[in-house]
């Protein structure tokens, strides 16, 4: 799954997919097209076996800036179109709600949803649906030039796309409150003390840290990794009996697969294990 896509280009290396939004120009502002691609996206990378890590990241000063309110046209050139345009909605009630649950949320979920570990390397600002990206994946590195927020109630808006919810899981509701309320836009080291990011490096070591990172991840076992970054998730949303059982019945699983094997005879070895 690589090439030049509608605001954004896809290259892999390595088991490592790089998702690079590349309209730095626009602060790598969403659209329409560009949420509808990169959905589909991030549901061929879920699907492709030779991809274990997906890394995120942007171009110029933004990581992405949030939606392109701008209003002007794009030029998308020989971009590859993955999927057609919908309706703008927005136009009524009964639309803003269908054109949120079917582009920005979508996206977000889309992104949530892999079970193959994801990485955003913050480069710069991440406000709104940029936040929202980076909050979807399971580790955050980020610039120290990078600022992160939401701030949509500098325009009267809701932070609709679902950072809420990312937020409220992260640093619990009471900071929520007072980082959505107050509109604040966070330095690196701000996010870093408050647990939106895992780490903050100089901004010439952010892609060869996301990278490193990447790599160490895509060594791992693949198949005891998936089952337990979606355990995780549950369990931070189900009832301990639940959480418990749903641990449980994916061990059984994975006590099976070749990779446990593997991963016991390489420490009697004394050896780097190499898992399937």
């Amino acid at each position: 799954m690589e090439g030049k896509f509608r605001g954004f280009e896809v290259s892999t290396s390595d088991g490592v997919a790089l998702v690079l939004m590349n309209e730095p120009d626009r602060l790598n502002g969403t659209t329409q097209p560009m949420k509808r691609d990169m959905t589909e996206v991030f549901t061929q990378l879920q699907m492709d076996d030779d991809v274990r890590v997906v890394v995120i990241t942007g171009s110029g000063r933004a990581f992405c800036a949030g939606d392109d309110m701008s209003g002007r046209r794009r030029d998308w050139g020989d971009a590859q179109r993955l999927v057609p345009s919908l309706p703008p909605g927005h136009r009524d009630p009964i639309g803003t709600y269908e054109g949120l649950r079917t582009m920005s949320q979508s996206l977000n979920l889309s992104l949530r949803a892999l079970d193959k570990p994801t990485i955003a390397a913050v480069n710069g600002l991440a406000i709104q649906t940029g936040l929202s990206l980076a909050l979807c994946c399971d580790f955050r590195i980020a610039s120290s030039d990078a600022r992160l927020g939401s701030a949509t109630l500098r325009f009267g808006l809701l932070p609709d796309e679902g950072g809420h919810y990312l937020v409220v899981q992260l640093i619990g509701l009471a900071k929520a409150m007072d980082f959505f309320m107050r509109k604040r836009i966070l330095t690196a080291g701000e996010a870093l003390e408050l647990g939106l990011v895992h780490e903050v490096v100089e901004p010439e070591a952010l892609m060869a840290r996301s990278l490193e990172l990447a790599a160490e991840l895509a060594a791992g076992p693949q198949v005891a990794m998936r089952m337990l970054k979606r355990a995780l998730y549950n369990a931070a949303e189900l009832s301990a009996a639940h959480a418990f059982d749903d641990i449980a019945a994916r061990t059984a699983v994975t006590d099976h697969h070749p990779d446990v094997a593997e991963g016991v005879a390489a420490f009697r070895e004394r050896r780097p294990p190499r898992f399937s």
